[in-house]
């Protein structure tokens, strides 16, 4: 006689769903979200704007440096290719190559350096010599330039520091305006007439360029 088998054990119960809370409290987190959302948004286009505005008050501290200028343009470079140039400047001693660096900390470089070190609290990075790219640009200009005089400085925004001294060709952003102060135009008409032909050739020969913000390290 086959032996009966053991009954099966009751299944479990099924879990219950969970309630969904009252529309009223539905129509309440849904105003929170959108709250949070709108805050997000505020806080993202007002640093958007105070970023803006803080390349606009740059661009001028360096374009009120000369009577004429160009901004962001490719330099050809005599070799098929195009250098990228922050800013031309005509100024009272000629044609003045700006390249503008955004380096946030202590920065510590030099001109036989090949690598410049920034220390900002407990980070730690380098950074190619960025003297030989000024180089390159100003070789670059003098190439297009004739006989205009044609210089550059390395210029650095307030929130870099260099403790040991700053190298050669380099300025702060502040000192820009003392090492090519603004000068009369009325004085300059003469030796700016002499000098717009060959400006107007460099304007002539440059294009504009995507690179638009202020580099910082690379």
């Amino acid at each position: 006689m086959t032996p009966t088998p053991p009954p099966l054990p009751p299944l479990p119960p099924l879990p219950s769903l969970p309630s969904l809370p009252p529309p009223a409290d539905l129509e309440w987190i849904g105003s929170l979200l959108l709250a949070v959302a709108l805050i997000i948004l505020l806080v993202m286009l007002w640093r958007w704007h105070r970023r803006r505005r803080m390349r606009a008050a740059r661009s001028l501290a360096v374009t009120r440096c000369g009577f004429d200028h160009l901004c962001d343009v490719l330099v050809p470079d005599g070799q098929g290719g195009v250098l990228h140039v922050d800013f031309l400047l005509l100024t009272a001693r000629g044609v003045v190559v700006i390249d503008l660096r955004d380096i946030a900390g202590n920065i510590f470089g030099g001109d036989q350096m090949n690598a410049w070190t920034v220390m900002q609290r407990a980070q730690r990075y380098t950074f190619v010599n960025p003297q030989t790219g000024l180089y390159d640009r100003i070789a670059a200009v003098r190439a297009i330039a004739q006989e205009l005089p044609v210089e550059g400085r390395i210029v650095f925004t307030g929130r870099g520091r260099f403790p040991k001294g700053l190298p050669s060709y380099t300025l702060t952003l502040e000192s820009l305006s003392a090492e090519f102060p603004v000068s009369d135009r009325e004085a300059m008409s003469e030796m700016l007439e002499h000098w717009r032909p060959m400006w107007e050739l460099v304007k002539g020969s440059v294009a504009p360029s995507q690179l638009v913000a202020p580099r910082a390290a690379i």
